[in-house]
């Protein structure tokens, strides 16, 4: 009998770890009874030092069955650990994706980067944010390229993954109004001088109507964010790229979602005031 007894507790070791359970639970809720009872027959005078006595019993009695249980099933609750180890790490790997999309979503919304109606560009993807999730942001296209303030009627559907490892380009920083510069190409054996004048006269004329509520609007930003805020009079520099070539590079504000009317707008006005070229007529030799 004794034999038999053995051998199903061999074949069962979760019944040993069961059985000493029980034994322990049955011999702290004995120590915890008659502890109660000394302390209830104590002479003790404070009903309140009474009161700590019984509640310092019952965690002493709560705290030796909890070790006493750690210890009878350690061996269990390694092998379990291992196993959620390993199935959290199965998790891990199968939802990086998802897991890299929400730390860029956090990261996004902590940091404050853009919000709804920005103009942002990021690994050379560029539009107005029209849409955001925990997993994805939409972007409605502008472009293609920096020199086109277009929409091109498709839309971008950005993982939040993405703003963890590349740097976000927000052109709607500055508020309502941003600094937009674009370059028109002289040859170098013409006179750019009238060339400067045209543009320089144009930008004026056509940024004249929202000069004062851009430098508003750059006050606000100094303001509130202790920047120095951009100058936003119209003017013209000068860059020489290359031996036959002079670059007018033209630096406007403008509102941020008709930088490119903005830039067309100067544009045909710079070409309509732009005076024309000396007609060199051809003289026949007189027989």
């Amino acid at each position: 009998m004794f034999q038999k007894i053995t051998e199903f507790l061999t074949d069962h070791p979760w019944t040993i770890s069961v059985l000493m359970s029980l034994g322990l639970f049955a011999c702290v809720m004995l120590m915890r009874w008659m502890l109660l009872n000394g302390v209830r027959r104590m002479p003790i005078k404070s009903q309140e030092l009474r009161r700590r006595w019984v509640l310092a019993v019952r965690n002493l009695a709560l705290l030796l069955l909890f070790l006493g249980l750690a210890l009878i099933w350690a061996e269990q609750l390694r092998t379990l650990a291992i196993s959620l180890l390993a199935v959290i790490v199965a998790v891990v790997l199968s939802t990086k994706e998802l897991i890299l999309c929400l730390t860029g979503s956090f990261l996004k919304a902590s940091a404050g980067t853009f919000s709804i109606g920005d103009r942002i560009e990021v690994n050379k993807l560029r539009g107005d944010v029209i849409d955001q999730t925990l997993l994805s942001t939409t972007l409605m296209e502008v472009g293609p390229g920096e020199a086109i303030h277009q929409h091109s009627g498709r839309v971008l559907v950005i993982p939040n993954s993405l703003f963890l490892s590349t740097p976000v380009m927000n052109e709607n920083y500055t508020g309502h109004y941003a600094v937009h510069s674009f370059t028109v190409p002289v040859r170098r054996d013409e006179d750019y001088l009238p060339h400067e004048k045209a543009l320089l006269a144009a930008a004026t004329e056509v940024c004249a109507s929202y000069l004062d509520a851009a430098r508003k609007s750059m006050a606000y930003l100094t303001a509130t964010e202790s920047l120095d805020a951009p100058s936003v009079e119209p003017r013209v520099t000068i860059s020489i790229p290359a031996n036959d070539r002079i670059d007018l590079v033209v630096r406007v504000a403008a509102p941020v979602q008709r930088k490119g009317r903005t830039e067309q707008q100067i544009l045909r006005k710079y070409l309509a005031n732009l005076p024309p070229k000396p007609s060199v007529e051809s003289s026949e030799p007189s027989v």
